[in-house]
């Protein structure tokens, strides 16, 4: 039985704007602050070159202020941003969930995916269930055929719920019993339910975003 070609994550520069994206939004990076790329780069264990490409991004997107010679600053998140973001990522991957079955495409790297993310989440293992819902997800984009959109999708990835591990497992079991619902979906080629079930799933997520944004704004709060 031949084995299947492993799947690749993101790019390096797309998966450090995600963490950098996932800490603002969470205000683990809070507005006012300033950001080198040296230091960037030691917290997240990369080198420089991908930071610095990050910081474009997240400057393109307004979550930074890029500072000449003094790396960015951190500024400040509206809910409207938030919004406008999820909704971009809506519209793209529910097409893209309704174009795989249309299309009849290869579902191999989603299905192992998928599998793999169970086999994850079975384990206790929510950080190695992160790796495998960013797999799910751009297994689905890539499957579309659109290079530009993969592009686009990978750009706005933002990676799992934020929070402490308690909260990390909680949005794994959610998350994967969305993406279950998906895959049979995807293997029934019922374009329709594909499409509503994604759009559903990155509606959720971006409420739980938002639940965890007024949270860290308000902390006296309960939520």
């Amino acid at each position: 039985m031949n084995q299947l070609s492993p799947i690749q994550l993101l790019p390096a520069r797309d998966r450090v704007a995600a963490a950098l994206r996932e800490a603002i939004l969470s205000h683990q990076l809070l507005p006012g602050r300033e950001l080198s790329l040296k230091d960037a780069a030691q917290m997240l264990g990369v080198s420089v070159t991908p930071v610095r490409e990050a910081f474009q991004m997240l400057d393109q997107e307004g979550l930074i202020e890029l500072r000449p010679n003094r790396g960015a600053i951190v500024l400040g998140l509206s809910e409207q941003t938030i919004r406008d973001h999820y909704e971009l990522r809506a519209i793209l991957e529910r097409d893209a969930a309704a174009s795989v079955c249309r299309n009849g495409a290869d579902l191999s790297a989603i299905r192992q995916a998928f599998d793999e993310s169970k086999d994850a989440l079975e384990r206790g293992d929510s950080l190695a269930y992160g790796n495998c819902n960013e797999l799910f997800h751009m297994a689905i984009w890539t499957a579309k055929g659109n290079k530009k959109i993969v592009q686009t999708l990978s750009q706005l990835w933002n990676g799992l719920s934020m929070g402490h591990k308690v909260t990390r497992e909680s949005y794994a079991q959610i998350s994967m019993a969305e993406h279950t619902q998906i895959m049979e979906a995807l293997e029934r080629r019922d374009a329709k339910a594909a499409e509503e079930l994604m759009d559903r799933h990155i509606h959720r997520s971006m409420e739980n975003i938002l639940t965890h944004l007024s949270a860290a704004q308000n902390p006296e709060q309960k939520v």
